[in-house]
């Protein structure tokens, strides 16, 4: 199959491909439960080395940085408690960690989840992480501009391979919250 965007050599529907998905990202797709079909999440095959933005854009096709998206995971502070959520930005923006999450979060503090504590809770790989199969009960903010990109680019859990997701899907995801200015 043909992927939506990008240079890639091929699409594989996510169902169909479980084993090269993480545990927890394959048990969402699994479980999945949206407006959009699970099989509309396609996975591509991609070169961990090039895993980061800059370098992956500039192998797969220019036209990907304006779709594609990252996933991060944050931590809000409150009193002696700390909130752990994933927020989802277009790569072009970056999360309003101080603004938009901490206001959202009730957090006093809110900053980025150290890599030992983002990938232990997540069971996904640094520079890997989705927004597909974040743990049960934790908020996902998911930035409006991302919800109206046709076709989005994520991370699949692991450093090898992307997903291809129509936009309008996270606003389904378990805990999503659609918020106007996440990415700044």
């Amino acid at each position: 199959m043909r992927a939506p965007l990008g240079d890639f050599d091929d699409a594989t529907p996510a169902p169909d491909c479980l084993g090269l998905l993480t545990a927890p990202v394959a048990d969402a797709v699994r479980a999945w439960s949206n407006d959009v079909p699970a099989d509309q999440i396609l996975y591509v095959d991609t070169d961990p080395e090039i895993a980061d933005t800059a370098a992956f854009v500039e192998h797969y096709g220019a036209g990907l940085l304006d779709a594609s998206a990252n996933c991060v995971v944050v931590a809000g502070k409150r009193g002696g408690e700390s909130t752990l959520a994933g927020c989802l930005v277009l790569s072009r923006t970056r999360v309003d960690v101080n603004g938009a999450v901490r206001k959202q979060l009730g957090a006093r503090k809110a900053s980025f989840a150290p890599m030992d504590t983002a990938v232990g809770e997540t069971g996904m790989e640094y520079g890997g992480i989705t927004p597909i199969g974040l743990p049960a009960g934790w908020p996902l903010l998911v930035d409006a501009a991302v919800t109206g990109v046709p076709w989005v680019l994520v991370g699949s859990g692991r450093r090898r391979g992307k997903l291809i997701v129509p936009g309008k899907a996270f606003a389904g995801l378990p805990g999503a919250v659609v918020i106007e200015g996440l990415g700044v």
